[in-house]
């Protein structure tokens, strides 16, 4: 029913980036609620309330050769809001991750969602958000950074020269560099990509999730192994549990696991462990039948609607006939492979990665040349530089009607359909 859905050494990087944007998981939840007839009404009034940016009339040069629809979902570190205000003192207490004075404008979270307009099964494509890329999008700079840094860059770019040209530092500056950051992460994201064409986006800020997962707790996850993380607040038993909206931040958070070293977690298996989050909540909400509970919806749209942005184009009414796909669970989950992990000129910790072999990845995703067995893992490129990337181990279990499907790692594709167990 509606799209609900921000630079040191390694650990001082970690510990400032574990905070993990969950706005992602918001914009999901938003495309899964567009996509049920009976809320349409509820659809009309988050079309009419949320907050329009031009930003993709600026990425020019990109055609769209298919009626197939692209959505980009950006989630930033910010701790403002969308209009750069500070949130209320109890939701920096519920986020636990500090107030507005930490945090930039990365865009930690990148998810491009495909929708077949045939109706056939949709792909959410997880970008690594450390991937080292060349930034496009801001006229007359040309560099390479973290493809999640692009935001910020550009709206810094235009920030400095707005003021340098004498406009006042107000808000209509402020939302103009805003526009401009989007341009430049979405320009950055498409040719990253392949040159592929983007139809719609939707930004959302760390609060989003928060509010979206208390409006729908209790919320069914399953681990493989109980975990602990004193960072993110994980305390998680093995197997299926139900947790709160807190909890729901610390599950999409860990990064590690503080009792057992050995444990080793990564930012790739915090995404996955976002893309079955997001299949898990598309499961719960359908077996329970949440999608027609008109009081409910609401209250999570009316919680998402302040932080979020989408493109002037975006239609929710148009988006509702579109995804029936999302919410019957025909949805598959994949992470875009690195070559492995390494250091930036600079002396960032950075993904290293095979454009190459990203751009045909995301070619087969977008149309598959065949029909191969929807559980085939994808293999990630021989690491070439830095460390080693992690073994694609992944191996899913997926009989029915029997255990949940298991993915031992970030590797290879999460089904949807279904309440996965993950790392």
């Amino acid at each position: 029913m509606s799209l609900y859905e921000q630079l040191v050494s390694r650990d001082a990087a970690r510990k400032r980036r574990r905070h993990i944007t969950f706005s992602i998981l918001a914009a999901l939840a938003v495309i899964i609620l567009a996509a049920t007839g009976y809320v349409a009404f509820v659809a009309v009034q988050a079309n009419n309330n949320v907050r329009r940016s031009n930003a993709l009339s600026g990425v020019a040069g990109v055609p769209k050769l298919t009626k197939d629809t692209n959505i980009l979902v950006m989630g930033l570190d910010s701790r403002v809001d969308e209009q750069g205000k500070p949130l209320s003192a109890a939701l920096y207490d519920a986020l636990d991750a500090g107030d507005q004075s930490i945090g930039g404008y990365n865009a930690n979270v990148l998810m491009l969602i495909h929708i077949p307009a045939n109706g056939q099964k949709a792909t959410a494509i997880s970008i690594p958000r450390d991937d080292y890329v060349q930034v496009e999008g801001i006229p007359g700079q040309s560099f390479e950074a973290k493809i999640k840094e692009a935001y910020g860059y550009g709206l810094a770019a235009e920030q400095n020269a707005l003021l340098a040209a004498g406009k006042p530092n107000n808000d209509a500056t402020y939302q103009q560099a805003r526009d401009a950051g989007r341009q430049a992460e979405l320009a950055t994201v498409s040719a990253f990509l392949g040159s592929v064409h983007i139809d719609h986006f939707v930004e959302v800020t760390m609060a989003g999730f928060y509010e979206v997962a208390q409006a729908v707790a209790p919320i069914t996850v399953c681990v493989n192994k109980a975990t602990q993380d004193t960072y993110s607040g994980a305390d998680f038993t093995a197997g299926m549990q139900q947790i709160d909206g807190k909890q729901a931040m610390a599950f999409v958070r860990q990064r590690r696991d503080t009792t057992d070293p050995s444990y080793e977690f990564s930012d790739l298996d915090r995404e996955r462990r976002q893309q079955a989050f997001i299949a898990s909540l598309l499961h719960q909400l359908k077996q329970a039948g949440t999608f027609t509970n008109i009081p409910k919806m609401e209250s999570v749209l009316n919680s998402v609607s302040k932080n979020i942005v989408v493109d002037s184009g975006l239609n929710l009414i148009e988006l509702i006939q579109q995804a029936g796909a999302i919410t019957s669970g025909n949805i598959s989950f994949t992470t875009l492979p690195i070559t492995g992990f390494g250091t930036s000129p600079s002396g960032e910790s950075i993904n290293t990665v095979d454009v190459a072999s990203v751009q045909a990845t995301v070619q087969e995703l977008l149309a598959p040349a065949s029909a191969a067995p929807a559980s085939a893992p994808a293999t990630s490129a021989s690491p070439t530089s830095g460390d080693t990337a992690p073994a694609p181990t992944a191996a899913a279990t997926a009989t029915p009607g029997s255990a949940p499907s298991s993915y031992s790692d970030w590797t290879g594709a999460l089904q949807g359909g279904s309440i996965p167990c993950v790392k």
